[in-house]
């Protein structure tokens, strides 16, 4: 089955509050006929419009193939947080790598969160962007761990924009009586995603990126030109991205078996009025220490943003909104009978060891996938890096590419019913308290 049409109408976002609160672009004609580029790139999230726009800015005449619409993917669902780091946390990349290069993986992701920031403010991309997550803990031991690691990243990195808090001092946050402490990043920061895509896309058009929707990719042919078949058409290109994330499919076999499609689901509910304050005092997000990890944050129009719940097969639950209040009201059971106005799932991608799985395929071919729900400023940065390959410029995407990515046991092939039952003992481990 194809995840790009497995749960969604084609051709349409999904039904959530991110679509409900933005002004989609006008809809980009599929591909029709031959067409020639410098760059051709598949995928129309943050990677791909990323890699579009710094490589038109640099001159290049490019190309970009989107199966749906621009951003319909993990870049128009998620929770919209842009996080410190890398979704591996520093002490772990020390340890596989090496000081020297677990530090240059850390001023990567700065830079992640710096560029984010600055697109927004250069292209004037009106999508939200306000500072701080927060790090929620379950327990007094995962708040001192979690402290701790707040200190490292301060005397090792001088990253000092973190602020570890006490069971009180998080209750003065976020009132939840599930929680026993934390941490409060103020470097990191949240945004609306679909809001943030459309105002790359929009960018990208205007430094010449042709954009063509509704044009799924079938058939790479490589050589020194690459041909990319769609129905109706084809790019020939002498550099080819893939920017596919969960949606890759069969396109690449080596890729696939080393990045896994999950779905995560989230609920909007309606608005909160005073109420608010008794989820978050202040306008920042939170992302907790559960395996299958709860987030939230407060909508610009008051709501509770919620995510919570995870599915590893290719449909979405028949239910969302049962399968997400379960974790919200355990979490906050004073919203139990808060109407549920919005909920959504979407598909990301997580590799085995939760970092991105960049890779020059061949000489003329880069991917970057597999953000493992960090993929705000990763996929981001991903792009630019891929688009400074392309031209010679290969440093950030050559320390990125040298990350151990494991293909998943069983490869392409067995990796979902095997991913299956690591998560299903994962989740157990959530609910026992483990």
């Amino acid at each position: 089955m194809n995840l790009l049409h497995a749960n969604d109408r084609r051709g349409d976002y999904p039904p959530s509050w991110y679509a409900a609160t933005v002004k989609p672009l006008p809809r980009h004609a599929p591909l029709r006929g031959a067409v020639r580029a410098d760059v051709c790139v598949v995928g129309g999230g943050y990677t791909g419009l990323s890699a579009a726009l710094h490589l038109a800015e640099a001159g290049l005449d490019v190309v970009l193939l989107e199966a749906q619409r621009v951003g319909f993917g993990a870049s128009g669902r998620n929770g919209g947080q842009l996080g410190s780091g890398q979704r591996m946390a520093q002490t772990a990349l020390e340890r596989l790598l090496g000081e020297g290069d677990a530090a240059h993986l850390w001023q990567l992701a700065e830079e992640a969160k710096d560029l984010v920031k600055s697109l927004v403010a250069r292209h004037g991309i009106e999508c939200h962007l306000k500072p701080g997550v927060a790090h929620a803990c379950f327990t007094a031991r995962e708040a001192a761990a979690e402290h701790a690691y707040a200190e490292h990243l301060a005397a090792r990195y001088g990253y000092e924009q973190i602020e570890t808090l006490d069971a009180a001092g998080f209750a003065a946050l976020c009132p939840s009586p599930a929680y026993k402490g934390g941490t409060l990043d103020m470097g990191a920061a949240h945004l609306h995603p679909l809001a943030y895509a459309l105002g790359l896309a929009e960018a990208a058009e205007r430094a010449g990126v042709r954009i063509f929707e509704g044009s799924e990719v079938h058939d790479i042919r490589r050589g020194p030109h690459v041909r990319v078949a769609t129905d109706a058409g084809h790019v020939e290109a002498e550099h080819l991205i893939l920017a596919c994330n969960g949606y890759l499919g069969g396109l690449d076999r080596r890729v696939a078996a080393r990045v896994m499609p999950i779905n995560n689901f989230i609920v909007a509910t309606a608005p909160l009025g005073e109420d608010a304050r008794r989820v978050l005092t202040r306008d920042v997000a939170v992302a907790d220490t559960k395996f299958v990890v709860n987030y939230f944050r407060l909508s610009h129009d008051g709501r509770l943003l919620f995510g919570g719940g995870e599915s590893y097969g290719y449909r979405f639950p028949r239910d969302i909104r049962a399968t997400v209040a379960k974790p919200m009201l355990e979490i906050f059971p004073h919203l139990a009978g808060v109407p549920l106005d919005y909920a959504w799932g979407g598909t990301l991608a997580i590799t085995m060891r939760r970092m991105p799985y960049l890779v020059r395929l061949a000489p003329n071919i880069l991917s970057a996938s597999g953000y493992s729900g960090h993929g705000v400023g990763t996929a981001t940065l991903a792009g630019r890096l891929m688009a400074g390959a392309v031209q010679g410029q290969a440093a950030g995407f050559d320390a990125m590419a040298r990350v151990p990515c494991p293909a998943f046991p069983g490869g392409a092939a067995l990796r979902s019913p095997l991913l299956v039952l690591a998560m299903s003992w994962f989740a157990l481990r959530d609910r026992l308290g483990f």
